[in-house]
């Protein structure tokens, strides 16, 4: 079964007053494109973050997003009370001594003197809580790649629709190509028959003929097309990463199509070689979202 590239994951993980959110977003793209947004706190674990993510999810423009949720209680900025009283009684000497009044507003003043409400405390990253992290990473991821497989059972529905209708047109092709050979032979003899003082040799008619029918022969087309429409069902059998195969399996498709729309010189073909390519075409613009 063939996957999507489109896909979506978000994982929610509680450890003590912290809420970590994880939100992994994925696009189509012709290789790993991978953009990270990770809270200050996780960052020494980037490279760790970046190199499970690519394992995971192998290809595709990704968007990372980690970030953390705290109780507003428990979140406050401290006020350092030692440093408002040693602030409060240094104000109320200076005043004493220069006869300048003290302030009215004395929480408004204090508040906003130096290191009053900083934090002082470094947060580290710990064991337990990293795993509780990685635990929500890999939740997301794989919310992800279950929405990447929901995505590619659509997408391969779709293409084996795309291809059985290919391989019904290409059969009705092969209905018109007795009537094809009789319609050219009788064109060059009502022509020929035109011209009434050119004496022509039948022999030299009939090798003509034929050297012309051959040039329009389409059999070898056809064969490889049905060949292509073949191994493209089998390929996407064959498990994950077949995007890029699937893609270039379809370009062969459309070179056998297009040979086959040169050759055709009767309506009736060149009408079943268009649906034929619009069939090719819904095939190649949804093969770019395949990984």
């Amino acid at each position: 079964m063939i996957l999507s590239m489109t896909g979506y994951g978000k994982a929610v993980a509680t450890f003590k007053e912290k809420k970590i959110n994880v939100e992994v977003k994925s696009l189509n793209s012709k290789a790993l494109d991978l953009s990270t947004r990770i809270a200050p706190l996780y960052r020494e674990k980037e490279m760790e973050i970046r190199q499970k993510v690519a394992q995971t999810l192998l290809r595709g423009k990704v968007d990372f997003s980690l970030w953390i949720e705290k109780d507003a209680g428990t979140d406050a900025t401290p006020i350092n009370g030692a440093l408002v009283e040693n602030y409060y009684r240094q104000i109320k000497d200076i005043a004493q001594q220069t006869g300048i009044p003290e302030p009215q507003e004395w929480f408004a003043t204090l508040l906003r003197l130096p290191d009053v409400t900083a934090k002082t405390d470094v947060e580290v990253l710990s064991d337990e809580e990293w795993a509780v992290a990685r635990e929500a990473i890999d939740e997301a991821l794989t919310q992800l790649m279950d929405f990447r497989r929901q995505e590619g059972a659509a997408l391969q529905r779709r293409f084996e629709g795309n291809i059985q209708c290919i391989g019904e047109l290409l059969a009705s092709i092969e209905g018109y190509e007795t009537t094809r050979v009789e319609k050219i032979r009788a064109r060059i003899v009502e022509g020929l028959a035109a011209i009434p003082e050119v004496d022509y040799d039948k022999n030299r008619l009939e090798q003509e003929l034929i050297y012309y029918i051959e040039k329009l022969d389409i059999s070898e087309e056809k064969q490889r097309l049905a060949n292509h429409l073949a191994y493209f069902k089998e390929t996407m059998e064959n498990g994950v990463g077949q995007g890029k195969k699937l893609g270039f399996i379809s370009q062969e498709m459309g070179r056998e199509i297009n040979t086959t729309g040169s050759k055709s010189n009767m309506a009736e073909m060149q009408n079943i070689v268009v649906q034929m390519k619009d069939q090719l075409e819904q095939i190649k613009e949804q093969v770019l979202n395949v990984l």
